[in-house]
């Protein structure tokens, strides 16, 4: 453990210690549990290089958009309780566009790590990864849009396919190795 990653932690253990109580003072806590969850991410090249290059801003800005997704569902579960109790949410704050953004940040989150696999010319599997989990993604907003306390958990549960499609697409690049044509 090098200096840098050691910092890091001190960082990442006030991110989460931090995050319990935003729902009460922050419209935005998903954003937040975003960065806590994805904090590991910058930590894991600093522990490896000593440094902490562009792209894992780029992935962690990637988890967070993600993260808004996956947890605005989650709060759509409970939206009338968390308004109830004076809680503050992304499904809240959304109100009746929450399907719209929730999208959005799937979007954010694909259109992300597809940029990040042509910067870095990864190969064709993990594009056929990324088109597995768009293709799910659709699928979610299916399940979602009738906005239902059952639909929103079945759309929240089903974001663990997206990121196996992902990491299919992740592990069968590196396994293959298969350059994608339109990629120099």
């Amino acid at each position: 453990l090098n200096r840098l990653t050691i910092e890091l932690a001190f960082v990442a253990l006030a991110l989460a210690v931090i995050y319990p109580s935003l729902k009460r003072v922050f419209w935005m806590p998903q954003a937040w549990l975003g960065i806590a969850f994805g904090f590991g991410i910058p930590m894991a090249f600093a522990a490896h290089q000593n440094a902490i290059p562009a792209v894992a801003w780029w992935l962690l800005g990637a988890n967070v958009f993600w993260t808004i997704a996956y947890d605005t569902e989650y709060a759509m579960v409970d939206r009338n309780d968390d308004v109830r109790i004076g809680m503050k949410t992304s499904a809240i704050l959304f109100g009746e566009r929450d399907v719209f953004f929730t999208m959005l940040c799937q979007a954010l989150f694909l259109g992300t790590m597809l940029w990040i696999g042509v910067r870095f010319n990864l190969g064709v599997m993990y594009f056929f990864g990324i088109a597995g989990a768009a293709a799910l993604a659709v699928r979610q907003y299916f399940i979602l849009r009738q906005r239902t306390r059952e639909t929103s958990f079945e759309a929240f549960l089903h974001n663990n396919w997206i990121g196996a499609s992902i990491f299919a697409g992740i592990v069968a690049d590196f396994g293959l190795r298969i350059p994608a044509p339109w990629i120099k």
